[in-house]
Order: structure tokens, then sequence, then C-alpha cells
């Protein structure tokens, strides 16, 4: 499928994003995700809310791109986007004007997929247990109840790898997932072993290792961790490389106020400001830090010092390089882009 998806984008960009779309919902077919799930999926790869309704009942379940249910009923939207099975099914997309490049193929797909999980599983088994073990406003018992309708254990550990929707994978693990609505739009979430250590897929994040009853921290973590990514330069990012930073900056709200990473952005200004601090963070000395930025360590030097002034701290000294190290990846984190849909010729 990847060597297929990486020939089709070189011959027919669009096609390379349809392609994507069947893979995405045969890894969600595969992983038994419910309903809400799937709908999700759809309205995330279309841009616009997503249904579903049996003909022969009145009420529908209407997902919006970032995984929230909508009230109202089903709304008239056209043909075209709009799919019935001989099976009573219905689903469609709700957008204004005309149907996307894609729609038809996500029609397809979410029809099919809707189709096999209502032929393999109870209507009435609405529980999703993956979802109540992620969410921290759930009680301990909850999380760990649904941990073992998963099929875990409460003397193990376990750590979460989350990536978006249009994530492409080259080996797929196979614990329990499920799609999970966050705030930055619906997540593929895989609950993993302690010491697995072979996902491949592009863009993912792992989480924290930890005990079942706290899968929601590792959850949070590895939403940090996924946002972190930069494919195809860096398209996993895994927690344990950073210590407890990856947690500590899950637990800060976001849009606190934090003078260190108003003043990177200043930094981030310069063509060489981000590159320079990260030459500096992966080094100990200024000699190191040009040959890792592949400049005269003159040229280093002026502009670490610009950094410095910039920043108003030494970045090299004590706890300027913690400082420093804090400020650049929060500043990565409110300038990620990776969960943004690539565009068809990607």
């Amino acid at each position: 499928m990847q060597e297929l998806l990486g020939r089709i984008a070189r011959l027919d960009p669009s096609a390379s994003l349809g392609l994507r779309v069947i893979a995405c919902f045969d890894e969600l077919v595969v992983g038994h995700v419910n309903t809400r799930g799937l709908l999700a999926a759809a309205a995330s790869l279309a841009g616009c809310p997503a249904g579903f309704r049996r003909i022969s009942e009145a009420a529908c379940v209407r997902v919006g791109p970032k995984g929230d249910l909508l009230d109202g009923p089903a709304p008239e939207v056209p043909a075209a986007l709009r799919l019935t099975t001989a099976d009573g099914l219905e689903v469609w997309l709700e957008r204004d004007g005309e149907p996307a490049a894609n729609d038809g193929i996500t029609l397809e797909r979410l029809s099919l997929a809707v189709r096999a999980r209502h032929g393999l599983v109870r209507r009435d088994d609405i529980r999703r247990h993956a979802a109540i073990m992620l969410d921290r406003q759930s009680s301990a018992e909850e999380r760990v109840a649904a941990a073992e309708a998963l099929g875990l254990t409460v003397q193990g550990e376990y750590r979460i790898a989350a990536a978006p929707l249009f994530a492409q994978w080259q080996q797929h693990p196979g614990g329990p997932e499920d799609v999970i609505p966050t705030r930055h739009g619906p997540m593929h979430v895989v609950v993993l072993p302690a010491d697995h250590d072979t996902v491949v897929a592009s863009p993912c994040g792992l989480g924290t290792v930890t005990p079942v009853d706290r899968l929601h921290e590792s959850f949070r973590v590895a939403v940090v961790a996924l946002r972190l990514c930069s494919p195809p330069e860096e398209p996993l990012v895994d927690a344990h490389a950073y210590g407890g930073l990856l947690t500590m900056l899950a637990n800060a709200p976001e849009d606190s106020h934090q003078p260190d990473v108003e003043r990177m952005a200043e930094v981030a200004t310069r063509p060489w400001g981000l590159s320079t601090v990260a030459a500096l963070l992966a080094t100990q000395s200024i000699r190191e830090a040009a040959r890792h930025a592949g400049v005269h360590h003159s040229t280093l030097q002026s502009r670490a010092d610009v950094v410095s002034s910039t920043l108003g701290f030494d970045p090299l000294d004590g706890l300027g390089r913690a400082r420093l190290g804090i400020a650049f990846l929060s500043h990565r984190l409110r300038h990620s882009t990776v969960l943004e849909l690539p565009p068809p010729s990607s």
C-alpha cells in the first residue's frame, strides 16, 4: 500500500489522497472502531460534519470534524453527498457547496466501514472502553474496569501511541485501538505493552509507560509527542527521549503567559533562529554546535549572542539551557502543523 501511495502521488496527486482515505478506513475497520469514531474519521478527512442513520429510524448520529457530537436531525444534503445501502443504512457529508474531489470515496469507505461495524457487534453496545480509560474525568475504578474489558491487566504497564487519521503505517501494532476526540481533532490511539518499540508510523507520538489506571496521562503525553513530529525528518517522537519534559508540557495550559516562549517566537523570525537553538540544545559547546549547524564557529557564536540578547538570558549557562529547551519545545507545540491534512501532492 505504501509503495503504491508513492507511485500514485507522482502520477496522480488527487488519487494519492483517495488511497489515504482507503488506508485510513481499512485501519479503523481492522481495529473494530465504533460508529462515532468512523464518522469522526470521515468528518476529519472531509473537513465537514458527517452523519449516519438507519432509514427505518428517525434518530441519527452527526459528528463534526473535531470528533464532537452534533445535535439536531439529519439535514437535507445533495444526492452526491449521501449514500444509502441496500440494507437500510445511510451516511452523508454536510458540505456547503459542491462536493470535493474525494468526497465520493470518503462516503464509499465510510459506508463499507459502518456496514462492517453493524454486522459485527450488537447495536446496543455503546460503551467505548478506550474513551473511558483515556478520559482523566473518569474515576480510577472506571478506568481500570474499561482497561480490563479491553483485555489489559492491572499488574501490567502500557503506553499509548497516538496518530492522526491520515497517518501512514508501515507496521501496525496489534493492541486495543480506537478513535478518540481531542481538542486537536480525532486521534487514532493504540495501547501498547511497555516494552513495545517497533511502531512504524508517520506521524506518530509515543507516550510514557504507566499502569492502566494512569493511561490517560500517557495519552496526553503521546499527543504532545505527536505534535512535535516533523515528517519526513522526524516522523515519530518517543516521550522517553525527553524524560519528564513532555509530561510537564502536557500539564501546562498552552494559552498561559510564558515570556520565554514569546521571546522564542522573536528568535524564530530570523531564518537561522530555530536551527541555531536546535544546534545549541543538541551539543555541549559553541564549536560542536557550529559543526552540527554546518557553519563557522564565529558565525554560530554571533548567532548565539543574538539568541541570548533576544531571550534575555544566557542559553548555555546553568538553568539557561533548561529554559532554552522548554521555550523551544513550547514554541514548536504552539506552531505545530503536523495535524493538518497533507495536500494531495504529498
